[in-house]
């Protein structure tokens, strides 16, 4: 049999192009997949508070920017329909909830919405101005500053494929959420690297919580009872059993995050008082812009002062409402309204997260009543954030 004799310098070329084709091939396959190290696309900011706290203002600080997908305490769907639970034993499922949507994935809700479901069966939407505006609704533009009551009228009836298709093209995720009790939750998430998490830590004054709580009593007595573990029955927190909880949660995840925290956390908390933000709103604001890596545009900046900058303290019927308020009033408004019979238990079950947070605590009616006695104490260096911000003051 005859054999074919092929010169060496084909054979040669022929690898050599063989070679470069399967370089070529990997190189483009490689620019698909994340590179190790690298960061995901999406900055992912976790709201982390309690009820009644101004979460839900500082919520809209983001939601109405236009670079930010926001959703208001989606792990409510998981308390609903898991009520019976106690809120630790719910802690894995909020989180797997929560992750799923900072990835964009809205199909860990069915577990919760069975049905065929449009934008206004998802809880709290329409103060998502990301779902009030394209591409989730035709009606609004990303820079425009959405209202709830606008929202609902004209975006409810969107099917809820829109969530997901908008969450996709956001370069900022922000989820609020008051359903975490304990840091070390999150920590799967902090080092997950299809994340890039970081959590601002919102808190008040557990007077002003109290106070706030009292115009929502029946709202809150389901959630009650999921933090007091009572196996679905509902609770008025007459007693502040809730809100020894609430406080000694924020004492955990305050020392948690400060005392000897772990390295992956450097850089990826932000504690903020409620009280510093309503008194210097734009410094308090631009410091959590900056930590989430956000500008703040002149349309926001108006939208700002006219929010903060309202007459009175709003009405009951508000109490879960954005609307203009005279914030500095609103803050204090505890020291007029409630008895100092309440005030000393409440600084008795919170008298830990008073002093660690850096609250006054007042030993009389006359100091709870004296308007000119500031409470708020000055923020201490390096007590609210890392030390590679600088602190104000």
């Amino acid at each position: 049999m005859a054999r074919i004799r092929i010169p060496s310098t084909i054979v040669i070329l022929f690898v050599t192009v063989q070679a470069g084709f399967l370089l070529f091939m990997y190189a483009r396959y490689s620019s698909f997949m994340p590179q190790s190290g690298e960061k995901p696309s999406q900055v992912h900011i976790l709201i982390l508070s309690s009820w009644r706290s101004g979460s839900s203002f500082v919520g809209q600080l983001f939601s109405q920017h236009p670079s930010v997908f926001y959703l208001m305490e989606p792990a409510w769907h998981v308390w609903v329909t898991m009520y019976q639970n106690s809120a630790k034993a719910l802690h894995m499922a909020v989180r797997d909830l929560v992750r799923s949507v900072f990835l964009c994935d809205m199909s860990v809700f069915d577990a919760y919405m069975p049905w065929k479901r449009n934008l206004s069966d998802l809880f709290q939407w329409a103060v998502s101005r990301a779902l009030c505006s394209a591409p989730a609704c035709d009606s609004f533009q990303r820079t425009d500053i959405t209202s709830e009551m606008a929202c609902k009228t004209l975006c409810g009836r969107y099917p809820f494929s829109k969530v997901e298709e908008a969450c996709k093209t956001y370069s900022h995720v922000v989820i609020k959420e008051v359903r975490f009790f304990d840091l070390k939750v999150l920590y799967p998430l902090l080092t997950d690297p299809s994340l890039n998490l970081k959590i601002i830590h919102l808190v008040r004054d557990p007077r002003a919580v109290v106070k706030s709580r009292e115009q929502s009593v029946k709202a809150l007595a389901r959630d009650n009872g999921i933090v007091l573990s009572t196996n679905g029955t509902k609770v008025e927190d007459s007693k502040y059993k809730v809100m020894q909880e609430i406080c000694r949660s924020h004492v955990q995840i305050y020392e948690t995050a400060t005392l000897k925290p772990p390295d992956f956390l450097k850089d990826r908390y932000l504690m903020i008082r409620f009280e510093d933000l309503v008194r210097d709103p734009f410094s308090e604001i631009s410091e959590m812009y900056k930590f989430a890596d956000l500008s703040l545009t002149p349309v926001l900046k108006s939208w700002i002062y006219n929010i903060t900058h309202g007459q009175g303290p709003g009405k009951k019927k508000e109490a879960f409402k954005i609307t203009s308020r005279d914030a500095v009033s609103v803050s204090q408004a505890w020291r007029n309204v409630l008895s100092f019979q309440k005030i000393k238990k409440i600084q008795e079950v919170c008298k830990g997260a008073i002093n660690m947070l850096g609250y006054q605590l007042v030993d009389s009616e006359k100091e709870q009543r004296d308007l000119s006695l500031d409470l708020v104490l000055p923020r201490r260096q390096n007590q609210f954030s890392w030390s590679s911000f600088n602190p104000k003051h």
